[in-house]
């Protein structure tokens, strides 16, 4: 499952990059959580309102399969997977967690903007209802904001026929048509993820019960890629750490970014081929 923001294209980009696809041909069967864009019901949905969504697709795919699937969580997507797996054990058989945010004080200065921008972007949800694709945009420049620059200048020394240029504006447009958020999912993300910290301290708790990475006995893959931009590694790590992390997890380190882990040139051997390994070694 991908992030509430960003949609889920990033994971079948083309036919050559396509985590999906790949997983397929190796004989999984992979299954896709499409969020889509909050609607007039959903911009009153919390965290928690997801979960139980997840906890609805668990089921049917269960159901189908007539067991308890594997669940990959991206970015977001993977924070919400612990918490699906930490409510609903039985529903879960195991967890690829790709870049998963958890402990959001391990790293202050990457987050600064967003830590003092805070509460009154929480504000802006509340009035709103939701938080704006363009502010979110804003937030993801304010980590790296020479980013674009660097990108586009590269963008210009390609040749506008090449599949070079062409991956470049199918990943340019993933990244700018992402969801707002709904105002109290907003809310509890921007104080509570990184404002309190409530997930890296063991105090978020979904649906009246606290989600803790070290009650979680299911096996566990925890991906962290070292040129992560969007969520700092130490972040991440944090769902692999012996004494307070996910029981029973696999740590992996990759040379990669947040989002090259899922479409570089790379990303096919460093990324997909443990992951799918590691799913169907686990089966």
């Amino acid at each position: 499952m991908p992030s509430l923001i960003n949609r889920w294209e990033v994971l079948d980009l083309t036919a050559e990059k396509s985590l999906l696809r790949a997983m397929a041909r190796e004989g999984l069967r992979p299954y896709l959580v499409d969020w889509g864009t909050p609607d007039a019901q959903e911009r009153r949905f919390d965290l928690a309102a997801y979960v139980a969504r997840l906890e609805r697709a668990a089921a049917f795919v269960a159901k189908r399969a007539r067991r308890a699937p594997a669940v990959m969580g991206y970015c977001m997507g993977g924070t919400l997977a612990v918490a699906l797996a930490a409510r609903q054990p039985r529903k879960v058989s195991k967890l690829a967690l790709l870049a998963a945010p958890w402990d959001f004080h391990a790293d202050k200065a990457g987050h600064a903007f967003l830590l003092s921008t805070g509460p009154l972007l929480a504000q802006v949800a509340d009035r709103m209802g939701e938080l704006p694709v363009d502010v979110l945009q804003m937030l993801f420049w304010s980590v790296d904001p020479w980013l674009a620059m660097k990108k586009f200048s590269r963008f210009l020394g390609m040749d506008p026929q090449s599949e070079s240029a062409r991956d470049f504006v199918l990943l340019e447009d993933w990244l700018n048509e992402g969801a707002p958020l709904a105002g109290p999912t907003a809310r509890e993300c921007l104080l509570g993820w990184y404002g309190d910290n409530l997930p890296g301290t063991d105090r978020w708790a979904v649906g009246g019960k606290r989600i803790v990475p070290r009650k979680i006995t299911k096996p566990a893959l925890v991906m962290i890629p070292s040129g992560d931009r969007i969520v700092p590694p130490l972040s991440a790590a944090a769902l692999a750490d012996p004494k307070r992390g996910l029981r029973n997890a696999t740590r992996l380190d990759l040379p990669l970014g947040h989002i090259g882990m899922v479409v570089s040139s790379r990303a096919r051997e460093l990324c997909w081929t443990p992951l799918i390994d590691w799913l169907k070694a686990t089966e």
